[in-house]
């Protein structure tokens, strides 16, 4: 199960995509629909073929960002998160061998598309990270085993 969790950046970027979706791609397609409807024979029309299955799909994300939006909390940054690990935080940390990852912890509605160096805070690296202060050391377990890391920054920012 996923949690419900959103930063309110991933909630405007969801919502904007219903926007867009709903406001200006649905009307063109249906428009194109119409037109290629308009033509006759439907069984061999790729316009109409084509775009009568991007309707279908539009209308399924529509219905499912709609569903979504009113299920998910959006978490905005508080002062008193300073220091700590929590939702929304950027953490960098580092390895025994010297590697270095930065990303900021999510809800799983942001990981997907352009969201780079997010990780889903249902994440096994997430649930290790929570309520850890910096020059604190945890443990991750992987396929490989088990992983040790340092934090070496926490940050909040107001993207």
């Amino acid at each position: 199960m996923k949690t419900n969790l959103i930063t309110r950046e991933g909630y405007n970027r969801l919502k904007q995509e219903l926007d867009f979706l709903w406001q200006q791609e649905r009307p063109e397609v249906t428009k194109k629909v119409t037109w290629a409807a308009s033509l006759g024979d439907r069984s061999e029309n790729a316009d109409y073929q084509y775009n009568k299955k991007r309707l279908r799909e539009i209308d399924r994300r529509v219905r499912y960002l709609r569903k979504r939006l009113e299920q998910v909390k959006i978490i905005d940054y508080s002062p008193q998160q300073d220091g700590k690990v929590f939702f929304g935080a950027w953490v960098e940390i580092e390895n025994d061998e010297g590697e270095i990852r930065c990303f900021r912890i999510v809800g799983p509605d942001e990981i997907y598309g352009d969201a780079k160096n997010y990780i889903s805070i249902d994440s096994p690296m997430a649930r290790a990270l929570l309520k850890k202060e910096p020059d604190d050391e945890f443990t991750v377990e992987t396929p490989q085993g088990q992983k040790a890391w340092f934090i070496n920054r926490i940050e909040y920012r107001q993207d």
